[in-house]
């Protein structure tokens, strides 16, 4: 249920903006929904995991607030970044 170190490496290089970005709102976005996708496939087996099911609503909805700032801020990279992570809204 936990992201790897090679998996969360390959998100930071995949989606900073420059070179030692590891903090952007991008990367924290991309993290954020690889947790997500993974949480729901488990609850699709485990249906009664009330305890996750929570949790996985505190991530969507820490990742709505990021993706809330980065459309305040930058519209463009909002728009990016909803395009190459597939996410709805």
């Amino acid at each position: 249920m936990t992201i790897t170190k090679e998996r969360k490496q390959e998100l930071i290089q995949e989606h900073g903006r420059t070179e030692g970005d590891t903090g952007s709102p991008e990367i924290q976005i991309a993290i954020l929904t690889s947790r997500v996708n993974e949480l729901t496939q488990h609850l699709k087996g485990h249906k009664k995991d009330h305890a996750c099911r929570r949790g996985l609503l505190m991530m969507v909805s820490r990742r709505r607030r990021l993706l809330d700032y980065l459309k305040k801020v930058d519209p463009q990279r909002y728009l990016d970044i909803i395009r190459r992570l597939e996410i709805r809204k």
